[in-house]
């Protein structure tokens, strides 16, 4: 029993708890938005496969960047570059959960799974194996796999891609830069040191900056958008608006009042505005 807790103390980190909960509550959010009276089973089951494919494509990421994670100093520590874990077992963990995440995603729904493979595929061989060594704007195509967890909730509940699916997985897509792009002013000398291109090394701070606002803007139009096509109460609507222009009043206070508390400022309220977001909407 201690080797298996040691076990899975060693692997957890891994998965990135955080971020996988983050990305499956947005999926719950998306399954939750078209119904009053959700099937408890449909929804656990959803939430599961979920789980295990962020959970997998995610484990993989570690796996296929564990050499530029040796040269970064938040990174240093992760089980795949201290040495914790071998490549071998890092590998083999990713593609079983993966498997796993994606084969029960088909087998609850196909279309519902073709999205959650997209989101798979476009995360570790799109962004992480082919453009994230080679542009900043690789980015995109991570925030497009970012997106498919909030669809893919939306088409199983659904059955279809329509257009309040397409608004929430916008808000997530354009919600990804304020994260990521304010993360990547922060460790601007780890990137560096890892070779890894990001938008302030390539276009400078300025430009950065203004791209993190622009999204922001689009980010809380498109979720407030599908808010009012879903019918949600005034009440909760008016509260989206109050997490929106919080997030907003951050966004140009980089811009027009930039400075490191402004910018980690922004990082931290941005996952709670989006896991915010998500329990309105399931509400």
């Amino acid at each position: 029993m201690n080797t298996l807790t040691a076990k899975f103390r060693t692997y957890w980190p891994l998965i990135k708890a955080t971020q996988t909960g983050l990305l499956l509550s947005t999926g719950i959010a998306g399954y939750m938005s078209a119904h009053t009276a959700p099937d408890m089973l449909v929804l656990l089951g959803m939430a599961a496969s979920l789980f295990l494919s962020i959970s997998g494509s995610t484990v993989l990421n570690m796996w296929w960047d564990r050499d530029i994670d040796m040269k970064m100093r938040r990174t240093q520590k992760r089980p795949t570059s201290s040495g914790a874990v071998s490549p071998e077992e890092t590998l083999w963990l990713g593609l079983v959960l993966s498997l796993l995440g994606v084969g029960w995603a088909i087998a609850i729904d196909a279309l519902y799974g073709l999205v959650v493979f997209a989101g798979l595929f476009f995360d570790v061989v799109v962004y992480s194996m082919w453009l994230k060594r080679r542009t900043c704007w690789g980015i995109l195509w991570g925030g497009i796999s970012g997106a498919m967890p909030i669809l893919a909730g939306r088409v199983l509940a659904v059955g279809q891609i329509e257009i309040i699916g397409l608004l929430l997985a916008a808000a997530v897509l354009f919600w990804i830069p304020t994260h990521t792009l304010t993360f990547s002013i922060k460790f601007f000398d780890d990137y560096k040191a890892a070779g890894v291109p990001t938008f302030p090394s390539t276009y400078g701070l300025d430009v950065t900056r203004a791209v993190i606002a622009l999204s922001s803007i689009i980010a809380a139009a498109s979720i407030g958008t599908a808010g009012v096509m879903i019918g949600v109460q005034a009440g909760i609507l008016r509260l989206m608006v109050v997490l929106s222009s919080g997030l907003l009043l951050l966004s140009f206070a980089t811009v027009f009042r930039p400075s490191e508390r402004v910018n980690f400022s922004l990082f931290k309220y941005a996952s709670l505005y989006m896991l915010a977001s998500m329990i309105l909407l399931s509400i």
